[in-house]
């Protein structure tokens, strides 16, 4: 009877962890921080090396920003979750832009349809379109995708899903992943 019990509370907490909104993106908030940087992975030399074609910045190499901290988000404007983030990022570029350099690449996108997203929502946040290979270690297979890279060149976070990236603990994590 005592056994019964004890499963049937576990089976209701992971029903609501499973199906009540808000829950499961309430304890990854708290958790992930913790779990993530336990089990990080380190970025090589070799991955850095993309060719990087400017579209609202220079063109660059994604090598250029080895040793710092990197928002880097995998996207289209084809992606309606990816669209749907974008003012969430938006929000985090503008408060946080100084700590960590943010780099957003456009995949399977034509630059035309880029430039106009961007101008049309008023977005500044640095955009490219890779002009060399990705690393499968960085190559998303989802999109959007997002990693956090610290300056160790450590993947912090991935993140293969919609977020809102403008929560206070985004931010208290950035903070704490730049000193």
């Amino acid at each position: 009877m005592k056994k019964n019990i004890i499963y049937l509370v576990l089976i209701i907490i992971i029903g609501i962890i499973a199906f009540v909104p808000g829950v499961k993106e309430y304890l990854r908030d708290q958790f992930f921080p913790i779990a993530t940087i336990e089990n990080a992975v380190h970025v090589s030399e070799e991955d850095y090396d993309i060719e990087l074609k400017g579209i609202n910045a220079p063109s660059t190499n994604l090598k250029n920003f080895k040793n710092k901290p990197i928002f880097l988000n995998f996207w289209g404007t084809w992606c309606p979750p990816c669209r749907k983030e974008w003012p969430t990022i938006q929000k985090l570029y503008d408060s946080r832009k100084g700590n960590v350099d943010f780099i957003l690449i456009a995949m399977n996108d034509q630059e035309d349809a880029v430039r106009k997203f961007l101008k049309e929502n008023n977005y500044t946040v640095p955009v490219y379109i890779a002009q060399s290979p990705i690393s499968e270690k960085i190559l998303p297979k989802v999109f959007p995708t997002t990693f956090l890279i610290d300056q160790h060149g450590r993947i912090i976070i991935k993140e293969d899903a919609y977020r809102d990236w403008n929560t206070e603990t985004v931010h208290q994590f950035i903070d704490n992943i730049i000193k």
